[in-house]
């Protein structure tokens, strides 16, 4: 199987990978290719932005959250109709969370066959640029390393230092060379770059990083990579595609439950798997905004994903009719799952700056925020007590990031539905806040890596609808 495809990587976080792949997807795009982007590792915002410069979703590529056939499969079967596939790793080539590098953007190059262009931050450097990249080069052969693209070069000789070093000493072309570029397009806020939902100029924004690649990058050699990238043997890839629509109720004669998903400026972190593994296992997706509605349609269910309420923490709680209806709503009985911004809306309040916001008040919980992450990285829970969800006895893999934290819990630590094996959690030690139908959790999980979520929360809005809420 011939996928054409290309892996950007950087020596660390902040190197400007995510601008350059950005660049390089929607230079394609105007050639009319198909792109199909990936996002290695847990990410929504960087893969929001490379969702609109390929015109399509991007899909997570984890090897933390989910078994390696997994994202062999996901990945072939996102290729067969597109073009090119660019997959953006994550902070340095070879970090990640042990020795072996287990986690890393490396290893799923080496899953992937994926040839490997590095984005190198050259500030006040020159030969010292290339005796990292051999570093990387030589650190693991089998990482298929096929050229550089210089980012923040000062002038020509700056950038001919540099060209000169890494090909003598590296023996691998430069493919680019970006100056420092004066314009911002792209506003950062302490997650990273602004959300797209959230930034008005975002298709300029895209159109700027399609300009500056055309500009400075090789994109005829770019390509030139991507299409020599190895084949794919059909014996690594399972033939069937990852998630097949049907689900439990492919044979029933009942209509589907209805789960509402709430989308829109203070909610949009979703995996793209998580929204069809429900519709595989049955249901059918009915988007909902906290902010623009005043009421819920009929629903059988209820998922609330992450994002940012805290920017929009006076619009949601100015909007009192769509609080009370989900409020009536969850204690009626409806099954609720909530990430991390889901259980900040389903809490009592939001307090920043001094001001206090109301939200939803079906958990007796307070949260303020932080200037410094109170959560952040992978994580592993257990889950301990009954919930509607999953099995007590189960571990699932998910990740946390999040700035809140908790100013008041009128709860008990052993009442949490989740012990934390790894991770923060909502307490430093549990997690999971269950009440009725609703389980809330700052974890956020991907359907690749827990397909049982998907039927468990399908299955309860099926038994939620038929017994009449």
């Amino acid at each position: 199987m011939a996928f054409p495809r290309i892996l950007i990587a950087a020596l660390r976080g902040g190197s400007g990978k995510t601008i350059v792949s950005l660049g390089f997807i929607a230079s394609c795009r105007k050639r009319g290719m198909v792109v199909t982007p990936f996002k290695k590792g847990p990410d929504f915002i960087d893969a929001g932005w490379l969702a609109l410069a390929a015109g399509q979703l991007c899909h997570n590529l984890d090897t933390f959250l989910m078994p390696a056939e997994n994202i062999l499969l996901s990945f072939s079967s996102r290729m067969l109709a597109a073009d090119l596939a660019v997959i953006e790793g994550n902070r340095g080539l070879y970090d990640g969370i042990d020795l072996e590098g287990s986690t890393s953007t490396s290893e799923l190059a080496k899953l992937l066959k994926a040839p490997v262009v590095l984005v190198v931050d050259c500030t006040k450097s020159t030969r010292t640029v290339a005796a990292m990249v051999l570093g990387c080069v030589q650190f693991d052969p089998d990482v298929n390393i096929c050229g550089v693209i210089l980012n923040r070069v000062a002038g020509t000789r700056h950038e001919s230092i540099l060209r000169r070093s890494i090909e003598q000493f590296c023996a691998i072309p430069v493919l680019g060379a970006i100056p420092k570029l004066k314009a911002e397009a792209f506003p950062e806020r302490h997650m990273g770059l602004v959300p797209t939902p959230e930034h008005g100029w975002a298709d300029e924004s895209v159109e700027k990083a399609a300009d500056m690649a055309q500009q400075y990058l090789d994109l005829d050699m770019l390509l030139g990579i991507a299409r020599d990238a190895p084949h794919l043997t059909a014996n690594q890839i399972l033939p069937a595609p990852p998630l097949r629509k049907g689900g439990i109720r492919r044979t029933s004669k009942e209509a589907p439950p209805r789960i509402g998903v709430i989308r829109d400026a203070a909610f949009q972190f979703y995996y793209p798997e998580n929204l069809e593994a429900l519709e595989a296992a049955g249901a059918e997706i009915v988007v909902v905004s906290a902010l623009a509605d005043t009421k819920l349609p009929t629903l059988d269910g209820l998922y609330i994903g992450g994002g940012f309420p805290e920017t929009q923490a006076q619009a949601l709680a100015e909007n009192m009719a769509f609080r009370e209806a989900v409020l009536g709503l969850a204690e009626n009985g409806l099954p609720i799952y909530a990430e991390c911004g889901g259980l900040m809306y389903l809490g009592e309040s939001l307090v920043l700056e001094g001001a206090t916001y109301p939200m939803v008040g079906l958990l007796p919980v307070v949260f303020g925020f932080s200037k410094r992450p109170q959560g952040h990285g992978y994580t592993i829970f257990e889950a301990v007590c009954p919930n509607p969800y999953f099995k007590p006895g189960m571990q699932v893999r998910g990740h946390e990031f999040h700035y809140s934290h908790v100013l008041s819990w009128r709860g008990k630590s052993e009442d949490l539905a989740f012990r934390m094996v790894r991770g923060g959690g909502f307490d430093g030690e549990r997690d999971g806040l269950c009440y009725k139908n609703t389980l809330a959790t700052y974890s956020h999980i991907h359907a690749l890596g827990t397909p049982s979520w998907a039927e468990a929360m399908v299955e309860a809005s099926g038994m939620y609808r038929r017994g009449g809420g």
